[in-house]
């Protein structure tokens, strides 16, 4: 019965589609036979950007015979159009091209009827890199091709006998494509950790980043759409992956070393979190004492912290309560001094814009003045190996030069931390300025994942600062530009040097009123 119908319905098309063809293309041999055509090359390049929207619009897949003979035509004409051929022959080849085409356009309607969960089925698994994998995907686009022209051709029994497989075969390329995008690399360092002998050194941490990725994959095989979930799932499989390889080198390092040099490897690194937080040095003590020091200590400090934070923002609202009354009452008293000196309204209202004036113009000196002083004390902050400071209008730049990130990464190292305090600290003494953070790289590789490391990089200082309480989330934003801005060539390795940056660009909230 369906093939019947889907018959049915092809044969209806079909003849109305022949009809409106041959209407349609009378209709433009007449149309084209009463106008003088001056200029073959425009009429043939008007054709060929026909031809470049349809196949944007996929129609040499959808009908590929049809639009095959459409690219014939213009094939015949272009070649014309070099030989200096005849007017009339160029005309001809465009015409019946474009009658070609009419028809492709009409009968990819119907394709797109007959076959639509086909048709979204191949363009999701493109979109999630399918096609990456050519072996596979070519094949699978080959039997899509033969269904298209199927359905194109009349062979109703072929396209419905194949239709399910080409589209259970392209949903089963999108999840491939998926899972090898966010899980690939998690993949691939769980196989190199089980070749060094995994199982036997650390068969916890093993079993830990095994399950963390199986879970992962299982929920992408059932929902494949919800990418915020993935995502979540696929940082937690790669953090558990990349901490296996860290814990079998502290594994073999460990086994390498006698006890008592373990232990004493353990206590150097309580030692320096004490000493870095001025804590008391309890090595004399258990080590579930010395660790709870650690954590009272870093307890304090972040309750003084939040102290600081929320006491500062009570001057604040002072400060302004303050301003505010006071200006109130300049406000009284210049309307009183007015008044007593018998001026009329349109002089006071004049002698207050005069005012007004002045004390803008006092009020953005003074801002510009202390926008000097506060630069001349950032740029002091600074070695000149570590970073450049400069003005930009009423921003500052710090270009940072000694921010280090691991090749192709965006974690932020412990050699960064005295770096990005200065940066730190240079943004506290503006107050609560707006903040910019940009990413930039080099032109080595792919512009794309040169875009995306430089986005994750600047986030990456985004966080520091806000996890540091540097600013408000709202106060600062983070963008990549990839090696889209160059301060030198990339044709030397020191100019790659310097093209690799993160520059923090400060805004103050004043600067410029």
């Amino acid at each position: 019965m369906a093939n019947k119908i889907m018959k049915w319905m092809y044969v209806m098309f079909t003849g109305t589609t022949l009809l409106l063809t041959s209407c349609a293309g009378t209709k433009q041999v007449t149309m084209e036979s009463t106008q003088e055509i001056e200029n073959p090359a425009a009429l043939v390049n008007q054709f060929k950007t026909e031809m470049s929207n349809a196949r944007n619009n996929q129609l040499n897949v959808l009908v590929p015979d049809t639009f095959a003979n459409a690219e014939k035509r213009l094939s015949s004409a272009e070649k014309g159009l070099e030989r200096g051929g005849e007017i009339a022959d160029i005309r001809e080849n465009v015409t019946e091209g474009r009658t070609f085409l009419r028809t492709a356009e009409e009968k990819s309607g119907m394709v797109k009827k007959m076959i639509p969960e086909t048709i979204k089925a191949r363009d999701m698994a493109r979109s999630a890199g399918a096609t990456k994998f050519e072996g596979d995907y070519g094949a699978l686009e080959r039997n899509f091709l033969d269904l298209t022209y199927a359905i194109e051709t009349n062979d109703l029994n072929y396209a419905q006998k194949n239709q399910e497989s080409v589209t259970k075969g392209f949903r089963q390329l999108e999840l491939r494509a998926i899972k090898e995008k966010t899980l690939g690399q998690v993949r691939e360092l769980i196989r190199s950790a089980e070749k060094a002998g995994a199982k036997k050194i650390v068969p916890k941490t093993y079993t830990r980043a095994e399950n963390t990725l199986s879970e992962a994959d299982a929920f992408i095989s059932e929902q494949r759409y919800q990418t915020d979930v993935i995502s979540k799932k696929a940082d937690d499989a790669l953090f558990e992956a990349e901490r296996l390889g860290h814990i079998m080198v502290l594994s073999e390092q460990m086994k390498s070393r006698d006890p008592e040099e373990n232990s004493i490897f353990v206590e150097g690194i309580v030692e320096k979190i004490t000493k870095k937080l001025s804590a008391t040095d309890m090595r004399n003590e258990q080590v579930d004492i010395q660790v709870d020091n650690i954590l009272g200590s870093i307890d304090t400090l972040q309750k003084d912290r939040q102290f600081m934070v929320e006491k500062a923002k009570t001057q604040e609202a002072q400060i302004k309560e303050m301003t505010e009354k006071y200006q109130m009452e300049v406000d009284n008293l210049t309307r009183q001094v007015a008044s007593l000196e018998g001026k009329t309204k349109e002089e006071q209202t004049e002698k207050k814009r005069l005012e007004d004036e002045k004390r803008a113009v006092e009020e953005r000196l003074a801002a510009e003045r202390r926008f000097n002083e506060l630069y001349n004390e950032v740029r002091n902050y600074y070695d000149p190996d570590e970073a450049e400071v400069y003005k930009q209008g009423y921003q500052l730049v710090i270009r940072l030069k000694s921010v280090k990130f691991p090749v192709g990464k965006a974690v932020i190292m412990p050699d960064n931390y005295q770096l990005l305090s200065k940066v730190q600290r240079s943004i506290r003494t503006f107050g609560e300025p707006d903040v910019v953070i940009e990413g930039h790289t080099d032109s080595t590789g792919s512009a794309a994942v040169n875009e995306q490391l430089s986005k994750e990089r600047a986030m990456a200082v985004m966080e520091y600062l806000l996890q540091n309480r540097t600013l408000p989330a709202e106060k600062m934003i983070s963008v990549g530009y990839g090696p889209d801005k160059p301060l030198a060539s990339n044709a030397t390795a020191e100019g790659r040097a310097i093209n690799r940056r993160i520059d923090v660009i400060i805004k103050p909230v004043t600067a410029g009123e």
